[in-house]
């Protein structure tokens, strides 16, 4: 099973949306394997969106991720890359489909609530901008079997 970086964001956790994005999320089939209230730093901030260093939205990225707290989490599943980033929706919550997160919750580009890491590889890179490795938890949940039918 693959493994994804989700950031619930300053906006969604000011509106106190975490519990719902973390719920839908769950109720999917998906399982959290770390999860922590952060500050991100700018420091973090800087290495989470190093592949958006020199466009004209860098800046206002990092002001806005170090804005307030936010929530960390890893959360596990087949193919999680892809149904996390199916179930946030478009950017811009305007242009995002009813039933998802951002469809659902968020109106804008800058303020769309949620980041889900957009690859494996990505994954990879920033899960440990945020978690040690002695921080993710590896189990078995009884119910995967009724999630996923293997």
């Amino acid at each position: 099973m693959g493994q994804t970086l989700v950031l619930i964001k300053p906006d969604a956790v000011q509106r106190r949306l975490a519990g719902e994005i973390l719920t839908r999320l769950e109720r999917k089939g998906l399982k959290i394997v770390a999860i922590k209230m952060v500050h991100v730093s700018p420091d973090q901030a800087r290495l989470m969106y190093a592949v958006h260093e020199g466009t004209e939205f860098h800046d206002r990225l990092i002001k806005f991720i170090t804005a307030g707290p936010s929530m960390a989490a890893v959360l596990a599943g087949q193919d999680v890359v892809e149904v996390v980033r199916e179930m946030m929706g478009e950017t811009c919550g305007r242009q995002a489909q009813p039933g998802t997160v951002r469809g659902d919750l968020a109106m804008g580009r800058r303020y769309n609530l949620v980041h889900g890491s957009d690859s494996p590889e990505s994954a990879r890179r920033e899960i440990p901008i945020f978690f040690a490795e002695d921080e993710l938890l590896d189990y078995q949940p009884d119910l995967d079997v009724w999630i996923y039918g293997d």
